[in-house]
């Protein structure tokens, strides 16, 4: 090995080229060296670029959220003052389809002339009427609540029957007559309104019999029937216009209005009667009248 090594060394062109590799060896590591520490320095660099960018962006992402924050604010606020507008503007579109005269109180107070008419009115089914050879109507938006209450009652073995319904300024006039003919005109006044203050030309209003009572009304409040309604009738709006207590006409316990369930209630509730109230504690319940 030693013989080797000094036979080597015997050849300079050996030694040169040794050296020579030797010191490329050293540059092109020192070449790699700077190189990588380039790439390093120019990856740091761009991390720290990457680095500054997102912080950026985190703050500006957070701007956002503060401004959304704050359009969401103005949305709801906004969105909360259109539901309410549009809210009242239903109602007051409601309101306006809903005929004003129906929650007026017609005992000898307010007047309908003989033009009024209700708007849209409907037969009533013959198996409703106490007399089937002589139709009867009523306001066809009435007339659900009136069929959901009679079918109701039949479920309690019950017979009620409709005597009389819608009532035209015309058909008043004569009915009243011909009652001042046969009871005389102090009597008639006391249980049959004059043609223009009766509630059945509303179209809202029947009278309810049996097949027993028939048209003998006086003896109705004796009936099951009566008992039943004084009990159910608000459920479906409808109420006693005329009870022992009024001071309008004599007690009609076949006579009952529709004034819709809300009123109803409350009269039932607070034991109230329809023409002890004031008008301007009644209107209210007009744009309520035909919600269930």
């Amino acid at each position: 090995m030693n013989k080797l090594f000094k036979k080597t060394l015997d050849h300079p062109k050996i030694i040169l080229f040794a050296c020579f590799v030797f010191i490329f060896l050293i540059a092109w590591g020192f070449f790699i060296y700077t190189k990588l520490n380039k790439e390093k320095a120019s990856i740091d660099q761009r991390l720290a670029d990457t680095r500054f960018d997102l912080t950026e962006a985190l703050e500006e992402n957070l701007r956002l959220n503060e401004d959304l924050k704050i359009a969401r604010g103005d949305i709801d606020k906004y969105g909360s003052q259109i539901d309410d507008l549009s809210s009242t503007l239903e109602k007051l579109k409601k309101l306006a389809e809903t005929d004003e005269e129906l929650l007026k109180q017609y005992s000898k107070v307010y007047f309908l002339n003989e033009n009024y008419v209700p708007r849209g009115l409907t037969e009533i089914s013959p198996l409703f009427l106490f007399n089937t050879n002589k139709p009867q109507t009523i306001l066809v938006l009435v007339y659900p609540f009136l069929q959901r209450l009679i079918e109701d009652s039949i479920e309690y073995d019950l017979d009620i029957k409709i005597l009389s319904a819608y009532r035209s300024f015309n058909e008043q006039e004569s009915l009243k007559s011909s009652y001042k003919i046969t009871y005389g005109a102090n009597s008639a006044n006391s249980f049959s309104a004059d043609q223009g203050y009766s509630e059945h030309q509303l179209g809202t209003t029947v009278d309810f019999t049996t097949p027993k009572v028939g048209d003998g009304l006086s003896s109705f409040s004796k009936t099951k029937e009566y008992e039943w309604l004084l009990k159910n009738a608000y459920k479906y709006g409808f109420i006693l216009s005329y009870s022992e207590k009024n001071t309008s006409y004599v007690f009609e316990p076949w006579h009952w209005r529709f004034v819709g369930v809300s009123l109803a209630t409350r009269l039932r509730e607070e034991r109230e009667e329809f023409y002890t109230l004031e008008q301007r504690q009644i209107d209210p319940y007009l744009i309520s009248l035909f919600d269930s």
